[in-house]
């Protein structure tokens, strides 16, 4: 395959891309300073995913796509492991001293060197590679930031969504003392939206992943990942997720043909059946992508459609 026939996988030009997913009878990101409510636009009513949920997801599905190949997918930012410690990592596989001195830190490591460590954390850590990385915390204070090619919008639903709180009840108690009193079940409540079609943008800098080492592979796996990371990350809380459209948009060079928003915009979403009544599935909108007279130098993929 070459760059025309999958423009899409080229790290050394721009890309602007749409995501479309949708959940039904569950909860796509709780707010935890709202009782894990589903997050919306108050002002609106429309659904919302931050772009760190969206991340997340992607993070944790990577490694998965990828298989064997820890050396390069590993995960910088993953639970049950401390930041300091993978950054002083870099440090110690180059030889390089470690040293803190009271209230100061004190540089210990040329800035050569530095872009050293860097050059190092993006080859080993997939989501340093994409989305970048603050380095300088901890004895790593020399290190400074990683600005990602990868920059992930905010999902927001299409139509409003309609939160539901459903009471629940469980079976047996949290303390002894409520079962001694003579008590059979407790009760809780759980937030789900019904059903909610979402849409977010990525937009890739291919100035930015030249410098963090971005290659056709990592397009490969983020392709794969996006299509199939709902279904790693099933839960009763989340219902039913699923990736429901995939638009890219390559450039022929980093610097680009078009401005975004005017390239983006011709997905457009509508609704397929009665508006008077709320969605409830998919089959309720239709998507069209209008790649006719596309600017010169852009290319439209339909990775999913």
């Amino acid at each position: 395959m070459t760059s025309e026939t999958t423009p899409h996988l080229n790290p050394a030009v721009r890309h602007d891309i749409v995501f479309l997913f949708d959940v039904t009878d569950g909860n796509p990101n709780g707010d935890p300073d709202a009782g894990n409510r589903p997050r919306t636009d108050d002002e609106s009513g429309h659904g919302l995913v931050t772009d760190v949920a969206v991340k997340r997801k992607i993070r944790d599905t990577l490694p998965l796509a990828a298989g064997e190949d820890t050396e390069r997918y590993g995960i910088f930012v993953e639970a049950g492991h401390a930041l300091n410690t993978r950054l002083e990592e870099a440090y110690q596989v180059h030889g390089w001293q470690l040293e803190e001195t009271g209230s100061k830190r004190r540089r210990t490591i040329t800035k050569e060197q530095a872009e050293q460590a860097r050059s190092w954390l993006c080859h080993r850590y997939a989501d340093i590679r994409l989305f970048g990385a603050v380095l300088s915390v901890g004895k790593t204070n020399a290190l400074g930031q990683i600005r990602g090619p990868l920059q992930v919008t905010m999902a927001r639903s299409v139509d409003p969504i309609f939160p539901m709180d459903h009471a629940i009840t469980r079976v047996t108690q949290t303390r002894q003392e409520d079962i001694d009193k003579g008590e059979s079940t407790e009760m809780g409540s759980k937030w789900t939206v019904p059903y909610g079609l979402y849409r977010a943008e990525l937009s890739y800098s291919a100035v930015r992943g030249t410098k963090t080492g971005v290659d056709t592979r990592d397009f490969e796996l983020l392709y794969q990942t996006l299509e199939m990371m709902f279904d790693h990350d099933r839960t009763a809380t989340r219902g039913a997720m699923t990736a429901r459209g995939l638009y890219v948009f390559s450039h022929n060079n980093a610097f680009g043909n078009a401005p975004a928003h005017k390239l983006t915009e011709r997905i457009h979403i509508a609704r397929a059946t009665d508006s008077s009544e709320p969605p409830r599935s998919f089959s309720d909108y239709t998507v069209a992508a209008h790649d006719e007279d596309l600017p010169n130098g852009v290319a439209l993929s339909k990775l999913i459609a």
